[in-house]
């Protein structure tokens, strides 16, 4: 989370070491808002990084964190969480009349191309500029998809090529989207599939224990009525010595006995990263339908095949789990994603068939 006020003299590399050192995806906000300036490096870093953004409305963006909000590759907010007003884009404290008219042209040209870059209608300004600077205007949900401050699964960005010298930022973050890269188009249509794509499930030979409860159970034989030989943590290495259908039969430890599928993340399977989480949005039986899903949607989507043969269609990112429920609950409100999407840990989750734009 970045916390607290945007100050001009914040070293933004710290935020960029915190981001690269907890794999941080999403950057929710707790800040008044601050120097502008400050707020559209933050921004443009926070898109080079291929960041999403997400405001709840229990938090606070004001002002020119609404700036800072802005540089997501995607972008989410509850109706009224994001605060706009003429100190947004346009900080003339302290100075004589001469110069704030010079720094007001200066900044309001270098705030529209930076709108513009980040792919907000610029026709913002014209609204936050109505609200002196101790007034304010939260906008609407209609207002933030009107102007492009929030897309909330609706559009694509444009293009982004905003690249951002990491020297100087607020308050760390604690949550967060992918690896440090320049950000491209959220949402291009996807390539075709190749007709000889691979459907086949590799083989699951390993793994590790990882449930939601933070631990399974060992059961003697492949029914949840059998015994518990023992308990195992999250994290427990496992060797699959065989594959009931339902259950694998493995050792963990010098311990031999039966765990459920479910509850086994497989070395072997092209998921998700252990301990991190999918946002799932849809299923289908066949391919046709999950690549046209895919590919017919705003948001960028990546579609599984899993181990029972069906097409598991998430975010084309991973979450910690905290991180996954928050945009989950965010998505689900706005009516981004479907009511019935799940975070999950994915362990079914076999191979990549379809569509992710990168």
């Amino acid at each position: 989370m970045v916390a607290g006020e945007i100050d001009a003299n914040e070293d933004l590399s710290k935020f960029v070491t915190a981001v690269q050192a907890n794999n941080t995806r999403v950057i929710l906000f707790k800040s008044p808002g601050g120097n502008v300036l400050k707020a559209m490096e933050l921004g443009r870093l926070i898109r080079s990084l291929r960041l999403a953004t997400v405001q709840v409305r229990a938090g606070e963006c004001e002002s020119a964190c609404a700036l800072a909000f802005m540089g997501g590759v995607i972008r989410f907010a509850d109706p009224g969480s994001i605060g706009v007003h003429k100190s947004s884009f346009a900080d003339t404290s302290g100075m004589n009349v001469s110069d704030a008219v010079s720094a007001v042209q200066q900044l309001t040209a270098d705030v529209m191309t930076y709108m513009t870059e980040m792919g907000i209608d610029p026709a913002l300004m014209q609204l936050a500029l109505k609200y002196d600077s101790d007034d304010i205007r939260y906008l609407s949900g209609s207002e933030m998809e009107q102007y492009r401050v929030a897309l909330n699964g609706a559009k694509p960005l444009p293009n982004a090529s905003a690249q951002v010298n990491p020297s100087g930022t607020p308050a760390v973050p604690s949550t967060s989207w992918p690896n440090a890269q320049t950000a491209p188009a959220v949402a291009s249509l996807p390539p075709v599939l190749a007709p000889t794509l691979d459907l086949s499930i590799p083989a699951a030979r390993s793994g590790k224990v990882q449930t939601y409860k933070g631990m399974a159970p060992l059961k003697a034989t492949p029914t949840m009525a059998s015994p518990t030989v023992e308990n195992f943590a999250n994290g427990s290495p496992a060797t699959i010595l065989g594959d009931t259908g339902k259950w694998y039969r493995v050792r963990v430890g010098s311990r031999v006995g039966y765990m459920f599928r479910d509850w086994v993340w497989v070395d072997q399977f092209d998921a998700a990263p252990f301990g991190r989480q999918f946002v799932q949005v849809k299923s289908f039986d066949n391919l046709a339908q999950t690549e046209q899903y895919v590919r017919s949607s705003g948001l960028p989507l990546v579609a599984y095949i899993s181990r029972n043969g069906w097409f598991a269609i998430a975010l084309d990112r991973t979450f910690e789990p905290n991180e996954a429920k928050t945009l989950l609950e965010t998505m689900k409100a706005n009516g981004s994603i479907p009511d019935d999407s799940i975070a999950t840990y994915g362990n079914a989750y076999a191979k990549k068939v379809c569509c992710s734009a990168k």
